[in-house]
């Protein structure tokens, strides 16, 4: 068994005595609780971003070029994507959740591993990149479904090989896209799009008021694996603050929300949590 050095003993000393203290905790993670499962982050430890940013909503409907783009990036990481498991921080909120110590898990990823670790009450606030919507008639088909359609219609193009990104995908660059072909809409024929929630594209509103429902019966926030540089999930942590909820973080690096919490760990989250994984904790 590995020991932890003394200063990183003390950090998941308190984390755990955070954790231990309240009994109706409300649940923020983002991207860096998945690195362990093998899929990269978003920003450096000054939360600055590692890459360019993510596709917006705006250039993906701008035209055929954007979504070929998108399109040809996403089938060569879907390979690693779909593979992907959850690790142990994922395993120790549902088990958290299942000694019901857990209000709400409300995640900024869309990678579904925490459902895939056994949570079941859980908001995916950007939702899941495993479903595909058509942005005409509303359908919604399996991310796998698109997998088989775009390798068929695309099958010169699996023999690429790119190193992994964040969003699923995979870093393409000096490729020309113009001749990859997007599958339509099996229904309408209309343009399919990713079921999650694009930089400049609105979280759905009952995601958001359910989030509240559960914030208000909260007695505490603990936010693990984030930085909390986008709004959407910092706003969150901003009305627990004024509510007067404590509020503790596991993160490496800086985060937007340094100035309000009460408890900070720069651990990595599943040496922070690894505890409560195991069985009887």
């Amino acid at each position: 068994m590995t020991t932890l050095p003394a200063m990183d003993t003390r950090s998941a000393d308190r984390l755990h005595d955070f954790v231990d203290a309240h009994a109706r905790l409300f649940v923020v993670t983002g991207a860096g609780i998945s690195t362990d499962s093998g899929i990269p982050d978003y920003r450096d430890g000054r939360g600055e971003w590692k890459r360019s940013p993510p596709m917006t909503l705006q250039m993906f409907m701008s035209g055929p070029p954007a979504r070929a783009r998108y399109w040809a990036r996403g089938m060569i990481g879907w390979r690693h994507f779909a593979s992907v498991q959850p690790n142990v921080a994922h395993r120790a909120l549902a088990a958290l959740e299942h000694t019901g110590r857990i209000e709400l898990l409300l995640t900024q990823n869309v990678d579904g591993l925490h459902e895939a670790a056994g949570s079941g009450n859980v908001v995916d606030l950007h939702g899941r990149l495993d479903r595909v919507r058509c942005m005409q008639c509303g359908d919604i088909s399996t991310r796998d479904i698109m997998q088989r359609r775009l390798q068929e219609a695309n099958p010169t193009w699996m023999a690429l090989q790119a190193t992994i990104a964040p969003d699923g995908d995979a870093d393409l660059d000096g490729v020309d896209f113009s001749s990859f072909e997007i599958p339509p809409c099996t229904v309408c024929g209309g343009i399919l799009k990713p079921d999650v929630v694009f930089f400049g594209e609105n979280v759905p509103r009952a995601r958001v008021d359910t989030a509240w429902a559960h914030l208000a019966r909260a007695d505490a926030m603990l936010v693990v694996g984030s930085s909390l540089m986008v709004y959407s999930g910092y706003r969150f942590v901003l009305e627990a603050s004024r509510q007067g909820l404590p509020i503790a973080s596991v993160n490496l690096g800086v985060t937007r929300a340094d100035a309000l919490l009460t408890l900070k760990v720069e651990l990595p989250c599943g040496e922070a949590l690894a505890r409560y994984a195991s069985p009887g904790n």
